[in-house]
């Protein structure tokens, strides 16, 4: 079986710990074992653990905590995995055959994109629109799902663009879904990441056919974990663990005692208003050099996640200009090719302020080069 080539994410893995300036990540500058950990005698304990097999579908204690997060779950509801991506893939692969029918609202994510095509899915898409504050045209949707329809794809809070879809949008999905008996595939792994503070509703509970992947590498910073999860019906879940079992078997050990830290209530708490503190200071300088550029760049503001998704104006193919940037100023930005739609760049603003500021500066060097190589008009 031939893949396509996951083009942000190779480039990302290429690039990211070689750059100096990674603009390229979606979450916040992460936390430390320490930091997250806090306490001398929960850090000793994880020094004498053994190095065993972990429980392959997460521990129980593990499980038990991600189910309190969905009213209803249990551990049973639940399988942890070695990250979101793991999470996606064994969703997709374990529900979906070729010939399937496949709806996807974009941009988003292209990991799901890329794999449905590769194992021979039908695949449509429905845009959101720029111009509607990237709001889905809920038309179009319910026009592009037919009776063939397996799944419809949604990752919300959104990548890239970190906007937020509303009650009713979510439930206008549901809708949809339900028409056709479709499943919904809820990649919800920027819930929790939101500025305003105010968690992003689940697409759990909302409809008997739903499937919620997340994890621990956005909202809390924690992406070096490797720890997420899916949460579906207690059927589904018999049957992703057994897939689960042909890729990476089990999460780490030292991975799944750090991450039953990050889900407790204290542990929670704490990673995600750290994440949204950030968010919140670091976006009014980001929003500030985005105002100094506004004759050539746009955006609908972000409202959760670390990320923005710009639309600029200038004479340059975005893979080119990443490229320019790259190579000229060791700073990695996203493309708006890797989603489909040239003329926009996806620019993370969770680092560090001061590593944020001299990013940018780098960047503004290349586009005075490009604007003043522009012909006067």
């Amino acid at each position: 079986m031939r893949m396509d080539t996951f083009e942000m994410e190779r480039l990302q893995s290429t690039w990211e710990n070689r750059v100096r300036y990674n603009l390229s990540e979606s979450s916040v500058h992460p936390m430390s074992a320490r930091e997250l950990a806090r306490d001398p005698a929960f850090l000793e304990q994880l020094l004498d653990t053994p190095l065993i097999y972990n429980q392959s579908n997460g521990t129980d204690e593990l499980r038990s905590a991600i189910s309190a997060l969905y009213p209803g779950a249990t551990l049973d509801h639940v399988e942890v995995t070695n990250g979101g991506s793991e999470a996606n893939f064994i969703s997709v692969y374990s529900m979906l055959e070729p010939g399937d029918e496949v709806v996807m609202i974009l941009p988003s994510y292209q990991q799901i994109w890329g794999l449905t095509h590769s194992l021979g899915m039908i695949v449509k898409s429905v845009d959101l629109k720029e111009e509607r504050g990237w709001a889905p045209d809920l038309d179009e949707l319910d026009a592009a799902v037919s009776s063939r329809t397996r799944m419809i794809v949604v990752c919300n809070p959104n990548n890239p663009t970190g906007v937020i879809l509303s009650a009713a949008e979510m439930d206008a999905i549901v809708r949809v879904a339900s028409r056709s008996g479709a499943w919904i595939l809820a990649d919800e792994i920027y819930q929790g990441s939101e500025r305003s503070g105010k968690t992003t509703p689940s697409f759990w509970g909302k409809y008997d056919r739903v499937i919620v992947t997340n994890g621990l590498s956005k909202a809390y910073g924690l992406p070096g974990l490797r720890i997420g999860w899916i949460v579906a019906p207690k059927g589904q879940i018999a049957k992703m663990w057994s897939y689960h079992d042909y890729t990476t078997i089990a999460p780490g050990t030292l991975s799944d005692a750090l991450a039953r830290a990050a889900l407790s209530p204290e542990g929670r708490s704490r990673c995600l208003e750290r994440t949204r503190g950030i968010c919140r200071n670091n976006f009014p300088l980001f929003q500030a050099w985005m105002e100094s550029h506004r004759s050539s760049f746009r955006m609908v503001e972000p409202r959760a996640g670390a990320i923005a998704y710009v639309r600029y104006k200038l004479p340059v193919n975005s893979t080119e200009l990443m490229e320019r940037l790259l190579k000229e100023k060791s700073v990695l930005v996203v493309p708006g090719d890797h989603f489909g739609m040239d003329h926009f760049l996806r620019i993370g603003y969770g680092p560090r302020p001061d590593y944020l500021r001299e990013a940018l500066e780098h960047v503004n060097a290349v586009l005075e080069e490009i604007q003043s190589a522009q012909p006067a008009m």
